[in-house]
C-alpha cells in the first residue's frame, strides 16, 4: 500500500481535506510544527521532513502545504509531489506578494484580522455556499495566529526558483490566490477556486487515485 503525506494550507487545516477519497492510499495528514521566530519556508521544511519515516513516499500539499511539499521534494526521493492550487518556487506567485514581503505590510494587520472570514477572503477562496463559509470561518477561528503571521512572513520572502521533480500539479481555473496563468499545471479544474478540495473534491479525488494507481 502505498503511503502519502499530506500538508493542508495556510489558514486551514486538514478539514480542508474531509470531502476527498484517496482511495487506498495510506494517508498521514502532517501537523504544522512550532515554527522558529526568523525561519524560512525552506529551512522549515527541513525540518518537517524529520516527520516522514517512509522511504519513496507519495507527498500531497494544497497551496502553503504545497510549497513546504515541494521544499520538502527538493531534499529527498519521493515517488510523486502532487500539489493542488500551489507554487513550486517563487516566481510562480503574484509579483503584489513579493512587493507586500518586502514592505512587511503583514506585520502591522492585527492578528483578530487575518482570522477574521470577511467577504473578500470569500472571494478570494472562491467560497459561495453557506455551507462553506461555515466551514472557513470555524478553521480560520482555530487558527494559531503566531503560525498564520510566520507563514505569511516565510510566503512573502520565499526566494527558491528551482522547482522540484516528479510532481503533478492540479490547479483550478478561478484561483484569486495563485492565478493559473502563473504556474504549469497538469489538471485544470474547471471552476476550481482555492477552496476547492472541499467544493470540488470528487474530481481532485478521482485525479489523485489515478496518478497514484499509475506509480510502481
Amino acid at each position: 500500500m502505498k503511503k502519502a503525506y499530506v500538508f493542508s494550507g495556510l489558514g486551514v487545516d486538514k478539514r480542508v481535506f474531509d470531502n476527498m477519497d484517496f482511495g487506498d492510499l495510506q494517508v498521514e495528514f502532517v501537523d504544522w510544527i512550532t515554527p522558529e521566530k526568523t525561519e524560512s519556508l525552506q529551512q522549515y521544511a527541513l525540518r518537517l521532513s524529520g516527520c516522514i519515516d517512509t522511504e519513496n513516499p507519495v507527498l500531497i500539499g494544497l497551496s502553503f502545504g504545497g510549497m513546504i511539499a515541494a521544499e520538502i521534494s527538493k531534499t529527498m526521493r519521493c515517488r510523486k509531489t502532487i500539489l493542488i492550487a500551489s507554487a513550486t518556487n517563487a516566481r510562480e506567485l503574484p509579483a503584489l506578494y513579493r512587493f507586500l514581503g518586502v514592505l512587511n505590510i503583514h506585520r502591522f494587520i492585527p492578528a483578530f484580522v487575518l482570522k477574521k472570514r470577511t467577504v473578500l477572503t470569500d472571494w478570494l477562496f472562491g467560497i459561495t455556499s453557506d455551507e462553506d463559509r461555515c466551514l472557513l470561518t470555524a478553521i480560520l477561528k482555530d487558527t494559531d495566529p503566531l503560525f498564520l503571521r510566520w507563514a505569511l512572513t516565510a510566503v512573502l520572502n520565499w526566494t527558491t526558483n528551482s522547482s522540484p521533480t516528479q510532481i503533478f500539479r492540479i490547479h483550478g481555473d478561478k484561483d484569486r490566490i495563485i492565478p493559473l496563468n502563473l504556474v504549469k499545471a497538469d489538471y485544470v479544474v474547471k471552476g476550481g477556486g482555492h477552496f476547492m478540495t472541499v467544493n470540488k473534491a470528487d474530481e481532485i479525488s478521482s485525479v489523485i487515485r489515478n496518478i497514484c494507481a499509475s506509480l510502481q
